[in-house]
Order: structure tokens, then sequence, then C-alpha cells
């Protein structure tokens, strides 16, 4: 019998409001249980050596686990990023844990595993493209994984799983799809290091509302049939699968719900997209039907 291989994982989370943890341990199929005790692919399993919310240590001990994974695993774990990384005042607003006594900047960590690990996964859109703690006025000078790699010129490859939060299957397939086929090729990302299997394609372009659309149908208050581009959709400039994996195991999404997409796949979001309840402007949007060509006459 052949033995399993371990994947050593280390989950850190900066300026974080945790819900991308909590969208992710509510994964369905496979579950959260699968995925820390199963072998999540045949003869690979992954070993969680620490989570900011679920793990069972505190103090030294943990901190000490987190060391030893980048010591001893080096170049063959993979790390998990989820929040913000508050660079600002020397990266005061955020720490984990302490070394002599003194607050260790999460930025430090994410510097210095960033630069051991096999392969590091930026988890929801704020560690992702800064989010909504990286808006205006910004003043914990918060930075995303990937503008801290440029800046300390770090190598490592880097996965952006962007949502606010990022839907579970979303970071678990791609989990799944390095187990199997190793880290994705530069063919496999689109040009912000998302996975094009679940950023590959506008939300408008797969939305059940679409239809509206082309017909120049506009819901003009919410709770209207036809599309709700006029009142703040976001759905024309942004990309994901939502409309065709839906949430809460395919039960439901933002649109089918009644509500224009907020576009918080995007790293737009939120500075550079207007109000919520505002329609797009100086946007090229799909223009298909006669409707546009009237208007465009």
């Amino acid at each position: 019998m052949s033995k399993v291989k371990e994947i050593p994982a280390v989950w850190i989370g900066g300026g974080t409001c945790g819900g991308c943890s909590v969208s992710v341990l509510n994964t369905v199929a496979p579950s959260i249980k699968n995925i820390l005790i199963d072998e999540v692919v045949p003869g690979r399993h992954i070993s969680l050596k620490f989570h900011t919310n679920i793990s069972g240590g505190s103090g030294d001990a943990v901190i000490g686990a987190i060391e030893d994974t980048g010591t001893q695993h080096k170049g063959g774990f993979v790390l998990i990023v989820e929040g913000v990384v508050p660079t600002a005042a020397d990266g005061v607003f955020c720490a984990v844990g302490e070394r002599g006594e003194k607050p260790i900047p999460f930025y430090q960590w994410v510097v210095d595993l960033g630069k051991k690990a096999m392969a590091v996964i930026a988890l929801g859109t704020c560690s992702s493209f800064g989010g909504i703690p990286g808006a205006r006025p910004n003043l914990t000078g918060v930075k995303s994984v990937k503008d801290i790699f440029q800046e300390e010129k770090i190598t490592t490859p880097l996965i952006n799983i962007p949502g606010c939060p990022p839907h579970p299957d979303w970071f678990v397939g791609t989990v799944a799809r390095i187990l199997i086929a190793g880290l994705p090729q530069p063919e496999d990302l689109d040009d912000l290091l998302r996975p094009k299997d679940f950023y590959g394609l506008l939300i408008h372009e797969n939305c059940q509302r679409r239809s509206y659309f082309d017909e120049g149908k506009f819901a003009k208050k919410f709770g209207d049939p036809g599309c709700l581009y006029e009142l703040g959709c976001k759905g024309p400039i942004t990309y994901a699968d939502c409309p065709i994996r839906q949430w809460n195991n395919g039960a439901n999404w933002c649109i089918k719900a009644g509500m224009g997409c907020q576009g918080c796949t995007q790293p737009e979001f939120p500075d550079f997209q207007g109000s919520f309840y505002e329609q797009l402007t100086d946007v090229d949007v799909p223009k298909i039907g006669e409707y546009w060509k009237r208007g465009e006459e």
C-alpha cells in the first residue's frame, strides 16, 4: 500500500473580519471534515498546521508550529493568507504573536513565510486586492499580498482567490487542482492571478436576467422584473461564476435574490465602482439587440 503524501499548510489571518474563513469552512462537498481528515485526492492529504480560528493551541506553542513549518518544510508547504497586510507605522496595526516579547507584525509573517512556501494563496478580496480595509483613506496603509511580494521581490507562485467572501468551491477547487496537477501554469490564471476555472467569465454572461438587458428592460426599483443594471449592478464588469455555481449549496446568489452584483471579486471593489446603488458610468458594457442600435442612432 502506497504511503499518503502529506502537504503541510499554514493559514494566517491579518486585517480580516473572518468572513473568508466562515465561508470556506462551510464547504459542503467535500466538507471541511473531509478536507482536514481524509485524502482530498487519492494518495494526498492536507496537513493543516495552523488556522487563525480553529487551531486549538495558543501562545508560544502555536508560534513555534508556524515557524517550524516554514523551516522544516521549506519549499514544500502551502501558505494561505486571509486579510489585508497593514504596513503603516511598521505594521503596528496588525500583529500575530510575539518574538522576544515584541509583537510580530503580520507583514513580517507574510514576507518570511511567503519566501519559504511552495505556493501562496491570497484568500478573499482583502488579501488579493485590498478590499474594504484598503478603501480610502486607508490610514493603516494596507496592501495586498501581491503588492508586498512585488516590493520584497518575492517570486513564490501566488494565486488570488478574491470574493467578499469567496465561494468555498473556489478555494477547495484550487487546492484540489494543485494536488492533482501541480501549480497552475500562467495560462491557467488571468492577468489578476485568478484561476480561469472560476473567474473566466463575466457575471453578465451567465446572468439569469441577461435577456432583460439585451431587450432593454430595466428594473426601476428593487423587486421589479428586469435587468438590475440601472440600479447599480456590477455584473457587466465582474468576473466570477456565481450565476452557474450559486451559493449556500446551490440555493441562491445575489441577483437571483433580487440584489445587484456588487463586484466583490474585482480589484476596484469597493472604491472605484461607484455607489452600490448607482448605475455604472464610463464603462463599456456588451451591447446586443435592437434596443442598443436605436440608442446609438
